[in-house]
């Protein structure tokens, strides 16, 4: 099965092409510069390089949330573009989900973390074995406090992954909570784990229509919380 993955779930952008379970090519770009300028041209450019197209492509997946509002509405809009075209089956992948699957070989409780501001965290916490992970919260959005209070006695190592991981880290150690983040090359969201958790999904039969891909926000965004203020 072949897999054209998306991930513009925050600052960096990225995207890969896997076949059962096997990179075939993955490019990455964190240069500040806006997803709708540099999310296709990598795209092309993998495809380009590896002599496909997305006709090829069995499945086109993509980050659908939590994250960022404008780099998830990007990101979906693009897979859904790209399904709808090549009436190819696409499927929404959990950001945080596919996060997990950086450390999945490191047995401990991973808490995946993604800054949602206001001493808040896109989080879920999965158990990771043999390189087996098995979910133990939902996404959510949780403040620090909290998820502190709620992995403070728990005696597993604990590896931190996620755009939020730096936050996260210093939230804990603070408490006097023993934790690590995951190695600087594994820490941040990937195409290629986004790939690799729809692949899964794909197996289960967990795939859907380009119309029905929508993206997962978890709370309204600032101008909509704003306007119900009103």
């Amino acid at each position: 099965m072949k897999i054209l993955a998306l991930e513009t779930s925050a600052k960096a952008v990225s995207a890969a092409v896997t076949e059962d379970g096997k990179v075939l090519a993955s490019g990455y770009q964190d240069t500040g510069l806006t997803h709708s300028r540099t999310l296709m041209p990598i795209v092309e450019h993998i495809l380009k390089n590896t002599d496909l197209t997305v006709q090829d492509c069995d499945v086109i997946a993509v980050a659908a949330g939590p994250g960022s509002f404008t780099g998830i509405r990007i990101g979906v809009s693009a897979a859904k573009g790209l399904a709808f075209a090549a009436e190819k089956p696409a499927v929404g992948v959990s950001t945080l989900a596919a996060m997990a699957r950086n450390v999945a070989w490191l047995d401990g409780l991973v808490i995946c973390a993604m800054d949602a501001r206001r001493q808040q965290v896109y989080n879920a916490l999965f158990q990771a074995e043999n390189g087996t992970l098995t979910r133990l919260t939902p996404d959510r959005a949780i403040s620090l406090e909290d998820l502190a209070a709620e992995v403070k006695g728990d005696q597993r190592p604990k590896i931190i992954v996620g755009d939020g991981a730096r936050l996260c880290y210093n939230a804990l150690s603070e408490q006097g909570i023993s934790c690590r983040m995951a190695p600087s090359h594994l820490v941040m969201q990937s195409a290629v784990s986004v790939a690799l958790e729809a692949e899964a999904l794909a197996k289960d039969g967990r795939l859907a229509t380009a119309q029905d891909l929508q993206p997962v926000y978890l709370r309204p965004a600032q101008a909509q919380r704003l306007r119900d203020r009103a």
